[in-house]
């Protein structure tokens, strides 16, 4: 019997959560804590109610909580405040240095490159990332924007050692940029659209072929709730197959979430791609190789396994 997508997505929500029911007695979740930002699938996932509704049965709540970027999101998973959350690329990387065993990635977004970018002002002299030499520099540390920027200094033979780099979130950065205490910034959307017309990139996140996000649980979740991630993981494909067909409803919760104009935010939503992929070869390598970078330029105090923090989860 052939099954429409539809018929597929409901099977395999009712099959989690039936496997839920059937693990109450032993686990008895209360509750899942889920870690999300102001742009993205868990955004939507959370105005759309995706999980809810999965769960509804079960008597388990759903609670969230909003992060201004994905290194605090990680830090709040690692000290057991959360249990699932979604980030760039390389905060999961700071996450496994700084606190081993501690998450584990059990699916990813597509690379969305131009999502991400080194920025100047217009009008500025530094027209290659080569100028950025002994200018200032904005960044979050540990955001996937640090790996943006590492990366293409790198391939022009630069370090952080020849730039004067300073580590900024979001809210401190954007005004330091206007005001010209800074000369470049490295962000990421919905930050990078907001900036507004007057800006020129350098590098996006397209020349290093990165801008992947991560789905991620702590390890302690994972290992006692797995099947309760399992109803996550579906709830999330099913929202991203609502993102792909519903642009305009996606562009509009994103302008109430972020405060930005609804055009602005729809040139943004237009490169997210809202499709969920499980951990593969090719993912798992390319954390393998911003890890390694990281630590080879002594960023990071150890390299953390990344083969050895990929969940299974059933289906």
């Amino acid at each position: 019997m052939m099954l429409n997508r539809r018929s597929l997505m409901t099977l395999m929500l009712s099959g989690a959560t039936a496997m839920l029911a059937a693990g109450q007695a032993s686990a008895a979740p209360q509750r899942i804590r889920i870690g999300y930002q102001k742009y993205g699938t868990l955004i939507l996932l959370k105005e759309k109610g995706f999980l809810e509704a999965a769960l509804a049965n079960t008597g388990i709540t759903v609670e969230w909580s909003q992060f201004p970027a994905g290194p605090p999101l990680l830090q709040a998973m690692a000290a057991g405040a959360i249990d699932v959350g979604q980030t760039g690329d390389l905060p999961p990387v700071f996450a496994q240095a700084n606190i081993p065993d501690s998450i584990v990635y059990f699916g990813h977004e597509p690379k969305s490159g131009s999502s991400e970018a080194i920025i100047v002002h217009d009008d500025s002299p530094i027209r290659s990332i080569e100028d950025l030499r002994g200018r200032r520099v904005a960044v979050t540390r540990g955001s996937d924007a640090n790996w943006l920027l590492l990366s293409s200094l790198l391939q022009k033979g630069l370090s952080f050692h020849d730039i004067h780099l300073s580590y900024l979130l979001p809210a401190a950065a954007r005004p330091a940029f206007e005001a010209g205490t800074i000369d470049a910034w490295a962000i990421w959307d919905p930050y990078l659209s907001a900036v507004g017309q007057k800006t020129r990139a350098l590098a996006t996140g397209a020349d290093i072929k990165g801008a992947m996000s991560f789905y991620l649980s702590s390890l302690s979740f994972y290992q006692n709730i797995p099947d309760l991630l399992v109803a996550v993981r579906n709830a999330i494909i099913e929202c991203d197959n609502w993102a792909q067909a519903h642009r305009e409803d996606v562009t509009r919760i994103l302008a109430s979430s972020t405060g930005l104009a609804p055009d602005i935010v729809r040139n943004s939503v237009d490169k997210l791609p809202f499709r969920f992929n499980a951990m593969d070869d090719d993912s798992i390598a390319q954390q393998e190789e911003i890890a390694a970078a990281f630590h080879k330029e002594n960023l990071i105090g150890s390299l953390p396994d990344i083969r050895k923090s990929i969940a299974t989860l059933k289906g």
